[in-house]
């Protein structure tokens, strides 16, 4: 096997809000080549790196909005937020859980933090990402995965190394709790100082990762601190990640889908005709009621 070595690594963009509540970098899309294409099927990554909201009596969060054409994936690392959808779908993610809806054929949804987060405050700090979907699944039926941590299945590293949540793909023959449409990993990669992860991607899969928390050393020569991204060349297949401190990774690996991508706002696609459907679509209703 070879080496697969960091092509970039990405100090964190200038925060800008999304709503009153996630203050996000957004590393996918970027300039430096990461852009949708580069990075398919991971066509957003936004990440609220660790910030302290006070309290208030008005949850903060982003109003009903809607989707069609990809899955939004929210990972929590600190603080709580509540979800509601126009498929009926509702649910709470705190710290370790993960949430994944698909939009597919379209949805309406809201974020908003948790109530009694909102009531105390607190650090908040989670990573979204927006997965594509291949034009054959692009109109399926929109579904959700609430997952708790406890749900996640998890591989022990020996020695009290740490331990991997794997919530898709796979790792040593464990696989992922979360259902995907094409190839996607993504491993919570928790490690104690000292310790060491290897990781094994296709040459051609588009791989990356954020550091959450602490820092690494990545293949024993690029150093990587907490907040930056790593964005790794689609040439080698094996890789490792030791710890300098206690630390959490989140590393992506995922098969490119290579077909055509239009987006426009809250909808991604193949064809611009498609988008101008999604509006049409959405404005007579087909993507359901929700109330803000």
């Amino acid at each position: 096997m070879k080496t697969k070595n960091i092509e970039l690594i990405l100090a964190p963009p200038a925060p800008h809000m999304v709503g009153d509540g996630f203050r996000v970098h957004t590393f996918i899309p970027s300039g430096r080549n990461l852009d949708m294409k580069r990075m398919s099927p991971f066509i957003m990554m936004d990440y609220n790196s660790k910030f302290y909201f006070s309290p208030t009596d008005q949850p903060r969060g982003v109003s009903v909005h809607p989707h069609r054409g990809f899955e939004t994936v929210t990972i929590a690392y600190h603080g709580k937020i509540a979800h509601h959808d126009s498929s009926g779908n509702s649910g709470l993610i705190g710290e370790g859980d993960v949430q994944w809806m698909t939009a597919a054929s379209g949805i309406l949804h809201k974020e908003y933090h948790e109530t009694e987060f909102s009531k105390k405050g607190g650090d908040f700090q989670m990573v979204q990402l927006w997965v594509n979907l291949p034009a054959k699944d692009k109109m399926t039926t929109p579904k959700y995965q609430g997952i708790t941590n406890a749900q996640i299945n998890k591989f022990e590293l020996p020695e009290n190394g740490g331990v991997i949540e794997i919530i898709a793909g796979e790792y040593e023959n464990i696989k992922g709790t979360a259902a995907t449409f094409t190839p996607v990993y993504l491993l919570n990669t928790k490690l104690n100082k000292g310790a060491k992860a290897s990781f094994n991607f296709p040459a051609n899969y588009n791989t990356a990762l954020l550091v959450i928390e602490g820092s690494v050393k990545v293949n024993d020569i690029k150093n990587i601190s907490t907040d930056h991204f790593a964005l790794f060349e689609n040439e080698g297949e094996e890789f490792t990640i030791e710890a300098t401190e206690n630390t959490v990774v989140l590393v992506l690996s995922g098969e490119p889908i290579e077909e055509p991508i239009v987006a426009h706002g809250p909808f991604v696609m193949n064809t611009q005709t498609e988008i101008m459907q999604a509006f049409y679509d959405m404005n007579i209703g087909k993507f359901g009621y929700l109330k803000d």
